[in-house]
């Protein structure tokens, strides 16, 4: 709209000067030229010639205003959301490992919007571009891609290291790869918070306990686990264990200031597709009015928490003095044959269920004790399991929508 203010009175005052100047032109003529005159027929061509000169010149102009209507679309003013302004003592320079992924690119909302710089280093494995998007050109936000299995070398004061496949799908697609990001990947930031004396906060996992027998369940944060370290999952858990280990060796020798937050089972918008994890698998069957299959006899059970929840969760997390590992979940423990009846309701249809074969090493019990988290964080779950689902479930049916849209297309 800038240009078009701009260029509109130019072209205004253009077609005006031309009228003129051949509305005068005419009046010359109507008064000096006779019929008997020589020239008179020589004047009448010039007449026509500047007609035909008018009509190229109003041309033009349309053609001006398309383009400028072009580049208005391509220079078109982005809107971002609202940002408090912090000053340059409040102000931090936060880099976020796995920004691009489900639960960095809500933690990249919380902390732009709270007047922070931030700094997303994502190699897009399974983040995606798509998820920061409406950050892209905004001067407190800068995307880079990078693999941190490599060292990054910048300045900043805070880490949020959350970078590594967290689906099973995922992570036992390229175990290799997986154990190497929770290994190399926590060193390189380590080393790089040991460096630039910054604080940083290790996205751990609830898979550390493992499948935990009766006598641990609530898990609570002095739980060792009970992991197979050769199993199907053991990169993922194990490499998480490592990380762990890792960072408190760092903090012994080194002095870095860690954060663990040990995060339970976490839903929401921008999660995967197909991602193999049970919140995403039954929407979608649900919203295709498919069958909903379920591994095992559906008994064991889980606790889900929103991704708005576990972001005010790692960010009270990071604010705090505290050293020690943190489980940040939702103690509301739910059988995965109730979850699937809770989606369908939720979803409005009546689906049926497929039992499959139990996978192996799947956790029977999971369900977090988060006293530490209430006493020392003053932290704990708002959203209720009805309310977020609905909102993941609007989620997917709109990107399914899209999804259907573009194939039409």
């Amino acid at each position: 709209m800038f240009i078009r203010r701009r260029m509109k009175p130019i072209l205004l005052v253009l077609v005006i000067l031309i009228v003129l100047i051949l509305s005068a032109y005419k009046t010359t003529l109507s008064a000096d030229v006779t019929p008997t005159d020589l020239h008179y027929n020589a004047e009448i061509k010039s007449t026509s010639n500047s007609k035909e000169k008018l009509e190229q010149a109003h041309m033009k102009i349309k053609q001006l205003e398309a383009r400028i209507e072009e580049l208005e679309k391509k220079m078109s003013v982005k809107t971002y959301a609202t940002v408090k302004f912090l000053n340059y003592q409040s102000r931090k320079k936060i880099l976020i490992t796995g920004g691009a992924g489900f639960v960095g690119s809500h933690l990249v909302d919380y902390l732009m919007k709270e007047g922070h710089e931030v700094i997303v280093a994502d190699n897009f494995f399974t983040g995606r571009k798509h998820n920061v998007q409406h950050w892209i050109g905004h001067q407190n936000f800068e995307l880079i891609s990078h693999d941190i299995v490599n060292p990054l070398y910048i300045e900043v004061d805070e880490i949020y290291h959350l970078a590594s496949p967290a689906s099973p799908i995922h992570y036992m697609q390229n175990p290799v790869k997986t154990i190497k990001v929770n290994t190399l990947g926590t060193i390189n930031m380590l080393g790089l918070a040991r460096r630039v004396g910054a604080k940083i906060l290790i996205a751990s996992t609830s898979e550390v306990y493992g499948d935990p027998d009766l006598h641990h369940h609530p898990q609570t944060e002095t739980y060792w686990g009970h992991v197979n370290p050769i199993g199907p999952r053991a990169c993922y858990d194990e490499g998480k264990r490592v990380a762990e280990t890792l960072s408190y060796a760092y903090a012994k020798q080194e002095k870095v200031d860690v954060r663990v937050a040990r995060i339970f089972n976490t839903y929401g918008p921008r999660m995967h597709f197909n991602d193999g994890r049970v919140v995403g698998n039954f929407i979608l069957q649900a919203l295709k009015n498919e069958s909903i299959t379920i591994y095992g006899d559906g008994k064991q059970t889980r606790s889900f928490q929103y991704v708005s929840d576990l972001v005010d969760g790692l960010a009270a997390l990071m604010k705090s003095n505290y050293t020690q590992p943190v489980n940040l979940g939702n103690p509301q423990e739910h059988s995965i044959q109730e979850f699937a009846e809770i989606i369908s309701g939720l979803v409005g249809v009546k689906t049926k269920t497929e039992h499959l074969n139990s996978v192996e090493d799947d956790p029977q019990r999971r369900k977090p004790d988060i006293t530490r988290a209430k006493n020392l964080l003053n932290w704990e779950p708002k959203i209720s399991l009805k309310k977020g689902l609905q909102m993941t479930i609007e989620y997917f049916r709109n990107e399914l929508e899209s999804e259907n849209m573009g194939r039409v297309k």
